[in-house]
Protein backbone atom coordinates (compact mmCIF):
# COMPACT_ATOMS: atom_id res chain seq x y z
CA UNK A 1 0.00 0.00 0.00
CA UNK A 2 1.47 3.37 -1.00
CA UNK A 3 1.70 6.22 1.48
CA UNK A 4 -1.17 8.03 -0.25
CA UNK A 5 -3.32 4.88 -0.16
CA UNK A 6 -2.59 4.54 3.55
CA UNK A 7 -3.58 8.16 4.14
CA UNK A 8 -6.82 7.65 2.17
CA UNK A 9 -7.62 4.45 4.07
CA UNK A 10 -7.02 6.20 7.39
CA UNK A 11 -9.21 9.13 6.35
CA UNK A 12 -12.04 6.78 5.34
CA UNK A 13 -11.63 4.85 8.59
CA UNK A 14 -11.76 7.94 10.79
CA UNK A 15 -14.51 9.64 8.76
CA UNK A 16 -16.61 6.51 9.12
CA UNK A 17 -16.22 6.67 12.90
CA UNK A 18 -16.37 10.48 13.19
CA UNK A 19 -20.06 10.56 13.98
CA UNK A 20 -21.78 9.85 17.28
CA UNK A 21 -24.54 7.78 15.70
CA UNK A 22 -22.08 5.68 13.70
CA UNK A 23 -20.10 5.02 16.87
CA UNK A 24 -23.31 3.94 18.56
CA UNK A 25 -24.09 1.63 15.62
CA UNK A 26 -20.63 0.06 15.98
CA UNK A 27 -21.31 -0.41 19.69
CA UNK A 28 -24.71 -1.99 19.05
CA UNK A 29 -23.36 -4.28 16.32
CA UNK A 30 -20.49 -5.30 18.60
CA UNK A 31 -23.17 -6.80 20.86
CA UNK A 32 -25.12 -8.61 18.11
CA UNK A 33 -26.07 -8.31 14.41
CA UNK A 34 -29.19 -6.23 13.75
CA UNK A 35 -31.51 -4.98 11.01
CA UNK A 36 -31.75 -1.35 9.91
CA UNK A 37 -35.12 -1.09 11.63
CA UNK A 38 -33.84 -2.47 14.95
CA UNK A 39 -30.86 -0.12 14.87
CA UNK A 40 -33.08 2.84 13.95
CA UNK A 41 -35.39 2.07 16.90
CA UNK A 42 -32.46 1.73 19.30
CA UNK A 43 -31.00 5.06 18.14
CA UNK A 44 -34.27 6.96 17.76
CA UNK A 45 -33.47 7.70 14.11
CA UNK A 46 -35.35 7.16 10.87
CA UNK A 47 -34.58 4.03 8.87
CA UNK A 48 -33.23 6.14 5.98
CA UNK A 49 -30.80 8.02 8.26
CA UNK A 50 -29.68 4.74 9.82
CA UNK A 51 -29.21 3.25 6.32
CA UNK A 52 -27.06 6.23 5.38
CA UNK A 53 -24.83 5.66 8.43
CA UNK A 54 -24.60 1.93 7.69
CA UNK A 55 -23.63 2.63 4.08
CA UNK A 56 -20.79 4.86 5.31
CA UNK A 57 -19.59 2.15 7.69
CA UNK A 58 -19.91 -0.52 4.98
CA UNK A 59 -17.89 1.59 2.53
CA UNK A 60 -15.00 1.58 5.00
CA UNK A 61 -15.36 -2.18 5.47
CA UNK A 62 -16.43 -1.94 9.11
CA UNK A 63 -19.87 -3.52 8.66
CA UNK A 64 -21.31 -6.09 6.28
CA UNK A 65 -24.87 -7.10 5.46
CA UNK A 66 -26.57 -10.37 4.65
CA UNK A 67 -30.09 -10.84 3.34
CA UNK A 68 -32.60 -12.43 5.72
CA UNK A 69 -36.01 -12.57 4.04
CA UNK A 70 -37.12 -8.99 3.38
CA UNK A 71 -34.50 -7.51 5.68
CA UNK A 72 -30.78 -7.01 5.70
CA UNK A 73 -28.98 -7.99 8.87
CA UNK A 74 -25.86 -5.95 9.56
CA UNK A 75 -22.82 -7.26 11.41
CA UNK A 76 -19.72 -5.59 12.68
CA UNK A 77 -16.65 -6.75 10.79
CA UNK A 78 -14.39 -6.98 13.83
CA UNK A 79 -11.55 -8.46 11.79
CA UNK A 80 -11.54 -5.41 9.48
CA UNK A 81 -11.73 -3.07 12.47
CA UNK A 82 -8.79 -4.80 14.14
CA UNK A 83 -6.82 -5.07 10.91
CA UNK A 84 -7.30 -1.43 9.94
CA UNK A 85 -6.40 -0.11 13.35
CA UNK A 86 -3.36 -2.38 13.71
CA UNK A 87 -1.97 -1.88 10.21
CA UNK A 88 -2.74 1.78 9.65
CA UNK A 89 -1.68 2.91 13.07
CA UNK A 90 1.57 0.92 13.28
CA UNK A 91 4.34 3.16 14.47
CA UNK A 92 6.43 2.68 11.33
CA UNK A 93 3.50 3.78 9.15
CA UNK A 94 2.77 6.98 11.06
CA UNK A 95 5.56 9.16 9.58
CA UNK A 96 4.03 8.69 6.13
CA UNK A 97 0.98 10.61 7.32
CA UNK A 98 2.99 13.84 7.17
CA UNK A 99 3.49 13.65 3.41
CA UNK A 100 3.14 17.08 1.83
CA UNK A 101 3.45 18.87 5.17
CA UNK A 102 6.11 21.42 5.86
CA UNK A 103 9.03 20.75 8.15
CA UNK A 104 8.09 20.40 11.84
CA UNK A 105 10.88 22.80 12.66
CA UNK A 106 9.07 25.39 10.58
CA UNK A 107 12.45 26.25 9.09
CA UNK A 108 11.83 28.08 5.78
CA UNK A 109 14.97 26.57 4.22
CA UNK A 110 13.90 23.02 5.15
CA UNK A 111 10.41 23.69 3.79
CA UNK A 112 11.83 25.00 0.52
CA UNK A 113 14.08 21.94 0.12
CA UNK A 114 11.21 19.57 0.91
CA UNK A 115 8.96 21.23 -1.67
CA UNK A 116 11.70 21.09 -4.31
CA UNK A 117 12.86 17.50 -3.76
CA UNK A 118 9.91 15.58 -2.25
CA UNK A 119 6.79 14.73 -4.26
CA UNK A 120 3.19 14.66 -3.01
CA UNK A 121 3.59 11.00 -1.99
CA UNK A 122 6.59 11.79 0.21
CA UNK A 123 9.19 10.29 -2.13
CA UNK A 124 12.53 11.99 -2.67
CA UNK A 125 12.63 12.77 -6.38
CA UNK A 126 16.35 13.67 -6.62
CA UNK A 127 19.38 14.16 -4.41
CA UNK A 128 20.60 17.77 -4.40
CA UNK A 129 24.28 18.44 -5.00
CA UNK A 130 24.40 20.99 -2.17
CA UNK A 131 25.33 19.27 1.10
CA UNK A 132 23.04 21.43 3.24
CA UNK A 133 20.01 20.47 1.13
CA UNK A 134 20.95 16.79 1.09
CA UNK A 135 21.15 16.86 4.89
CA UNK A 136 17.53 18.12 5.08
CA UNK A 137 16.41 15.08 3.07
CA UNK A 138 18.52 12.72 5.17
CA UNK A 139 16.95 14.07 8.39
CA UNK A 140 13.52 13.66 6.80
CA UNK A 141 14.16 9.98 6.02
CA UNK A 142 15.97 9.30 9.31
CA UNK A 143 12.94 10.43 11.32
CA UNK A 144 11.21 7.23 10.22
CA UNK A 145 13.51 5.20 12.46
CA UNK A 146 12.82 4.79 16.15
CA UNK A 147 15.77 6.12 18.19
CA UNK A 148 17.77 3.35 19.85
CA UNK A 149 16.04 0.49 18.04
CA UNK A 150 18.40 -1.76 16.07
CA UNK A 151 17.45 -2.52 12.45
CA UNK A 152 19.03 -5.14 10.19
CA UNK A 153 20.26 -3.73 6.89
CA UNK A 154 17.48 -5.47 4.97
CA UNK A 155 14.81 -3.72 7.03
CA UNK A 156 16.62 -0.38 6.71
CA UNK A 157 16.56 -0.81 2.92
CA UNK A 158 12.84 -1.71 2.93
CA UNK A 159 12.02 1.39 4.95
CA UNK A 160 14.24 3.69 2.88
CA UNK A 161 12.79 2.32 -0.38
CA UNK A 162 9.58 4.22 0.42
CA UNK A 163 11.62 7.42 0.08
CA UNK A 164 13.89 6.59 -2.87
CA UNK A 165 15.14 3.51 -4.73
CA UNK A 166 18.76 4.49 -4.04
CA UNK A 167 18.72 3.14 -0.50
CA UNK A 168 22.52 2.84 -0.41
CA UNK A 169 23.00 6.60 -0.84
CA UNK A 170 20.47 7.35 1.87
CA UNK A 171 21.98 4.77 4.22
CA UNK A 172 25.55 5.96 3.66
CA UNK A 173 24.54 9.60 4.03
CA UNK A 174 22.71 8.99 7.30
CA UNK A 175 25.74 7.14 8.73
CA UNK A 176 28.19 9.75 7.40
CA UNK A 177 26.26 12.63 9.01
CA UNK A 178 25.67 10.77 12.29
CA UNK A 179 21.92 10.42 11.83
CA UNK A 180 22.31 6.63 11.99
CA UNK A 181 25.03 4.45 13.47
CA UNK A 182 26.15 1.10 12.16
CA UNK A 183 27.94 -2.02 13.31
CA UNK A 184 30.75 -3.08 11.02
CA UNK A 185 30.53 -6.09 8.73
CA UNK A 186 26.91 -5.67 7.62
CA UNK A 187 25.59 -5.48 11.18
CA UNK A 188 22.67 -3.57 12.60
CA UNK A 189 21.82 0.10 12.10
CA UNK A 190 20.25 2.37 14.71
CA UNK A 191 19.32 5.97 15.19
CA UNK A 192 21.13 7.55 18.17
CA UNK A 193 18.95 8.37 21.17
CA UNK A 194 19.82 12.07 21.16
Amino acid sequence: MTDQEQINALLNFFKALADENRLKIVGLLAQKPASVEALADALGLSASTTSHHLARLAKSGLVSARADGHYYIYSLNTEALRGLSQHLLQEENLPALSQGATSPSGDPFDNKVMKAFVDSEGRITAFPAQEKKFLVLLRYAANTFEPGRRYPEKEVNEILKQYNEDTASLRRGMVEYGLMQREGGGGAYWRPLA
